[in-house]
């Protein structure tokens, strides 16, 4: 599926104008058709995948708690 740079951009939470100058520097793919750029929306599926599981690691590491280290204490 196709989307217009405005879709696309709403669906990443970016500026339309990002995702343009992104895709004059060949970080997004993306069709002329004559009037427009055209973005396949498949080419996100893993961004939003590896955000995903990204956001699942770190909410994780916040939740894991410190260790006790026994030098801590003095034992003298």
């Amino acid at each position: 599926m196709y989307k217009t740079v405005e879709e696309t951009a709403k669906d990443i939470s970016m500026p339309a104008e990002q995702v343009l100058r992104y895709i004059y520097e060949g970080r997004i793919k993306a069709v002329h058709d004559g009037e427009q750029f055209l973005i396949n929306s498949t080419q996100f599926d893993t961004y939003h995948e590896q955000l995903d599981r990204i956001k699942e690691e770190i909410e994780i590491w916040r939740n894991t708690p410190i260790p006790e280290d026994p030098d801590v204490k003095d034992e003298d």
